[in-house]
């Protein structure tokens, strides 16, 4: 497997396809690389070099005690792509992975990233606060850490209905895909899945979205049942300067596979700009 280690002895597994501008795929809660093996393919094949990886905890990378924080995974991307020498580099990140990409950039600049996608992400916040009257309540994270603390495996078949809006009349979305979200979900560590809900719902991006210049698309269903478009795209917008907002009515969370064809030719078009 390919693997780096990061400065506290953490292992990373990657995924390195193709040839090419590097396209940096990060992944949401409480998933892995396996979730962009769709679009790993589809950019690898179109002349990119297509790479994701396992963020600590997940997958098949370490699961630490510590560093479950989005600082620490910040500095895990930033060591990723120091070793592999990326440069010119386009980061997508969903979800989690969208809070990510952008403390990436906040924490290490943008000297060896060209353009960032941002698809339902948790930027610029998510818990409900003086300053984000419309966020979340911290009830409804710590309903989480007790459904991932007391039965992780059915709270995770719960959650791919909300993912992929298959409580939705209209949702077609098959089986298999269900199982494959619940497989990965079951693959992170209980210390990690349990840490990361604090992560990607208490960090504050407003900082580090401020700093961003570079060309950013955000890409939202306007259906997500897990990171609502009005706590998420529609304030980061706000906060870029030079940011492109699409929305995708009746989209769910997961909408990179619900809307793969689509989201594809999206982020292909904004890439080739």
């Amino acid at each position: 497997m390919s693997t780096i280690q990061t400065k506290d002895n953490a292992t990373l597994f990657y995924k390195d396809w193709g040839e090419g501008q590097p396209i940096v795929f990060s992944h949401g809660w409480p998933l892995s690389a396996d979730v962009w093996d769709p679009q790993l393919f589809f950019f690898a094949q179109r002349g990119y070099r297509a790479i994701a990886h396992d963020r600590r905890g997940h997958g098949r990378s370490s699961q630490t005690w510590a560093g479950n924080d989005m600082d620490t995974y910040a500095d895990d991307l930033a060591q990723l792509l120091e070793r592999l020498d990326l440069k010119n580099a386009i980061l997508v990140g969903h979800s989690t992975g969208g809070g990510e990409v952008t403390r990436y950039t906040g924490r290490h600049g943008t000297g060896r990233v060209a353009k960032l996608a941002l698809i339902g992400a948790v930027p610029p916040g998510l818990l409900k606060t003086e300053s984000n009257p419309g966020g979340l309540p911290m009830e409804a994270f710590d309903g989480l850490r007790s459904q991932v603390d007391t039965d992780r495996a059915q709270f995770y078949h719960a959650l791919g209905t909300l993912f992929y809006g298959t409580n939705r009349p209209l949702a077609k979305v098959s089986q298999g895909v269900l199982e494959h979200f619940w497989q990965q979900c079951m693959q992170v560590g209980l210390k990690a899945a349990f840490d990361c809900i604090k992560a990607f719902s208490e960090s504050d991006f407003t900082e580090d979205l401020k700093k961003l210049s570079i060309p950013t698309l955000l890409l939202h269903g306007d259906d997500d049942q897990i990171v609502p478009i009005a706590t998420g795209a529609l304030r980061s917008v706000k906060l870029i300067s030079n940011a492109t907002l699409t929305v995708y009515p009746g989209a769910p969370h997961g909408l990179t596979t619900t809307h793969q064809e689509r989201f594809n030719a999206d982020l292909l078009s904004f890439i080739r700009r």
